[in-house]
């Protein structure tokens, strides 16, 4: 078995390499050669257990993430299996591992769904998973504003600072949520937020939303006029979603949204559903984080891990 830490898998996966790995793995999922299951939490009373499984039968490979959170602390491990033997092939450390399958996730979905021509980016939240999601979305349009608002200035400054250097394009920092999203092409909502940080009011015609944050029940990124403006609503997993969305679940127990209006990003890949049919149209992907994205990102990892010779061998 191999053995992998943070430090390698960073060196082993660029974000263009978990574009092309998420976006096959979800258009297999959504010709139903892939299978997925949704996370599964257990509660303790200072600490929680979370696991979440994948199988890809083309790529050969099946595996788990899962990974404990305590109060400011989580710890994230991917276990990757061989399709036909069975064998654990790979334990790799997994924080990196998730950052950037998260945000190939919603550069899949800005690909199908954003307009093409789509160049100014509202931010919020400038923490760790931010950054991916940026990064992702400068790989698939031609971005060329991002405007970044996050409730701590002196955090909020660096990152600005250090995302224009890395991404080369107009990075500034924003005085509130509503300066950084009002008229912009995209949005994003990359939170711990509890209550909705985009308002849909804020929104121009023809946006599209990334919202990641809020993958429990009781949080929300998002507030019922984004519901109301999305004409397409997009998640990774409807079943997930009917557990831990609070963005999607609420407006369903209020007879706002229906779930049958809640289509499935693997299905857009796969062509089952239509992507953005207009410009004026605002679609809204919703983002949970799903388990075959990281069967995606770490089977990758571990094959280049392998003929490179990177890694550590552990007898089991």
């Amino acid at each position: 078995m191999l053995y992998l830490t943070e430090e390698e898998v960073d060196g082993l996966l660029t974000m263009p390499d978990a574009l092309k790995a998420v976006e096959e793995a979800l258009g297999a999922l959504g010709r139903g050669e892939a299978v997925n299951r949704p996370r599964q939490r257990v509660r303790l009373p200072k600490a929680m257990l979370h696991v979440m499984a994948a199988g890809w039968p083309a790529r050969g490979y099946y595996g788990f993430k899962d990974y404990s959170t305590t109060k400011g602390q989580s710890r994230f491990w991917f276990h990757l299996f061989d399709g036909e033997s069975g064998n654990v092939v790979a334990i790799m450390q997994a924080n990196r591992l998730g950052q950037r399958r998260t945000g190939a996730a919603s550069g899949v979905a800005t690909k199908h769904l954003a307009r093409k021509d789509a160049s100014i980016v509202g931010l919020v939240g400038t923490g760790w998973q931010a950054e991916s999601q940026l990064e992702a979305v400068c790989a698939v349009r031609p971005v060329r504003e991002i405007r970044c608002f996050g409730r701590d200035a002196e955090r909020r400054e660096e990152f600005t600072s250090r995302m224009a250097a890395r991404l080369k394009v107009d990075v500034r920092a924003a005085a509130s949520a509503e300066k950084a999203v009002r008229d912009a092409d995209i949005v994003i909502a990359a939170t711990t937020a509890r209550e909705p940080v985009i308002r849909g009011e804020w929104l121009a015609p023809g946006v599209h939303v990334n919202a990641i944050g809020a993958n429990r029940s009781q949080a929300r990124e998002l507030d019922d006029e984004v519901i109301r403006k999305s004409e397409l609503i997009v998640t990774d997993s409807v079943e997930q979603a009917q557990m831990e969305s609070g963005d999607l679940a609420e407006p369903v127990a209020h007879g706002l949204l229906s779930w049958d209006r809640v289509h499935e990003l693997g299905d857009v890949v796969a062509g089952k559903i239509a992507g953005r049919a207009r410009d004026g149209q605002a679609t809204l992907f919703k983002s949970l984080g799903i388990a075959i994205e990281d069967v995606a990102v770490g089977s990758l990892v571990y094959e280049r891990a392998r003929a490179k010779g990177i890694g550590r061998e552990v007898p089991i």
